[in-house]
């Protein structure tokens, strides 16, 4: 079972922080139209399609193409979005997150941990389970959590220019305003996410506690994703953890993707996505370090092949709903 996990913070309103969207104002609710654009291809929840100021699409095209090519079944966990998907969802009563250079960021963390872990113990039966997530600004409170953690790294941006001096500001007004410096919550996961972090960490990491131990899970996405492994090791969990990615992240020189990877002891699987052949300009460039990841798009190509799809076949179907996108059939 693939679930998705949404979720907001008013981080991502920062100016220059995000290169997934052109305008900050919008930029938080695009996490429900993710959740459309797998749906139905389309987003429904805004009224256009979440595409970064130069026009590369959404990672969520590649979750959408992997979905139908493998017949992916799909849950969406609303934790904190802006706004409601379309699609049927869980609700797990999550506010959005709050920037944390201004205010504490998750202040219901214990209660989404304690949904999110109801949620897992009684209805999931899956022997194996794969988390996605979609948290515009999601980068710099994972880059909070796990320096709060105590681990000295950099995470990776939506765009070839990492704004690591506005990411460093944000961890000096956090650390300044919560008191809380590097490692101070090395066995406080859920400190750390209340005060620095978002909802949707609170939510997968209860989500996985409430999980039996027998049960695969597998961490789709980046830095994200990292930020929760080490919620998970800060809370004991010794255990195998397996983060699924793109070849974007782990190749990024400005991201310490690979180094916490192993430093936190978790096992990584990164998706051969390659778009240098596309027609396509939006996809071409993600080459080029645009986009990267989110919504799951290295973790699906990864839930793909165990269904016995290739990675080939996932590449063509997202430029075919690219060239829709593009072109629209009247």
């Amino acid at each position: 079972m693939f679930f998705l996990f949404i979720s907001g913070t008013e981080v991502a309103r920062v100016p220059g922080l995000s290169a997934a969207g052109a305008n900050v104002d919008v930029l938080p609710f695009t996490s429900g139209a993710d959740a459309d654009v797998i749906r139905f291809g389309h987003p429904m929840s805004i009224d256009c399609f979440p595409l970064d100021p130069d026009g590369h699409p959404t990672p969520a095209i590649i979750t959408r193409a992997a979905v139908l090519e493998a017949d992916v079944p799909v849950c969406v966990v609303r934790a904190g979005s802006f706004l409601p998907p379309e699609p049927p969802y869980v609700e797990l009563g999550a506010p959005a997150g709050h920037d944390p250079s201004l205010e504490t960021a998750v202040p219901s963390a214990g209660d989404i941990f304690a949904r999110g872990a109801f949620f897992s113990k009684n209805s999931v039966t899956s022997e194996r389970v794969m988390l996605a997530e979609s948290v515009p600004g999601g980068t710099t409170t994972a880059l909070l959590v796990l320096r709060a953690l105590g681990y000295d790294c950099m995470v990776s941006a939506a765009g070839p220019v990492n704004p690591i001096s506005i990411k460093e500001k944000i961890w000096s007004e956090a650390s300044s305003r919560s008191g809380i410096k590097s490692g101070d919550c090395a066995g406080e996961p859920l400190r750390a996410i209340e005060e620095l972090g978002d909802p949707m960490q609170a939510a997968v990491l209860g989500f996985v506690s409430g999980l039996d131990s027998k049960t695969e899970v597998i961490l789709a996405g980046g830095t994200q994703m990292l930020a929760v492994a080490a919620c998970l090791r800060a809370m004991g969990n010794t255990g195998k953890i397996k983060v699924a990615t793109t070849k974007y992240v782990a190749s990024d020189e400005t991201s310490s993707f690979n180094a916490t990877a192993a430093e936190l002891g978790v096992e990584t699987y990164v998706a051969p996505l390659d778009f240098s052949s596309s027609p396509y300009k939006g996809l071409a460039d993600y080459e080029r370090g645009y986009v990267k990841e989110g919504v799951g798009a290295g973790g699906i190509v990864l839930y793909a092949s165990y269904k016995g799809v290739d990675v080939s076949r996932i590449i063509a179907r997202t430029n075919e709903l690219y060239k829709n996108i593009l072109e629209p059939k009247a």
